[in-house]
């Protein structure tokens, strides 16, 4: 397989990681996934519909071939997951529920694509590294 095809299948793999991230956002947003042990007040929907615009634009930039929007998005995600953790490390219910899961396995996932994206890639023209 040619390094140019190898690239996009990655590109269209963190694509659908960060459409699925976004889906489930949006369903824990309108309350069709939840997490029993969190009250109202400590998901504000809000956030939750933030987030999964924000991982459906993400999703959509990755395909802009911009190294800047990847070590951007990586950073941006690595925080999301940070964040999780440090709020949530203490209560495995949460941690370990649908939408937990549905969420970080995904994001997690992303991570390993975006750097690789961002190691492999370089714009001289054409794509020439891997």
């Amino acid at each position: 397989m040619g390094r140019e095809r190898k690239m996009k299948r990655i590109m269209i793999i963190c694509l659908v990681l960060a459409i699925f991230a976004a889906v489930v956002y949006f369903l824990m947003a309108t309350r069709t996934i939840t997490v029993p042990t969190l009250s109202s007040e400590d998901k504000p929907a809000a956030i939750v519909y933030a987030a999964a615009g924000c991982y459906a634009l993400g999703g959509l930039l990755i395909l802009a071939k911009k190294r800047g929007l990847w070590i951007f998005g990586l950073a941006m995600n690595t925080l999301v997951i940070a964040v999780f953790f440090m709020m949530y490390n203490q209560k495995p219910d949460v941690m370990f529920s649908l939408a937990g899961m549905a969420t970080k396995i995904p994001q997690i996932l992303l991570e390993v694509g975006l750097v690789s994206l961002i190691v492999n890639y370089r714009k001289t023209g054409k794509q020439v590294n891997q």
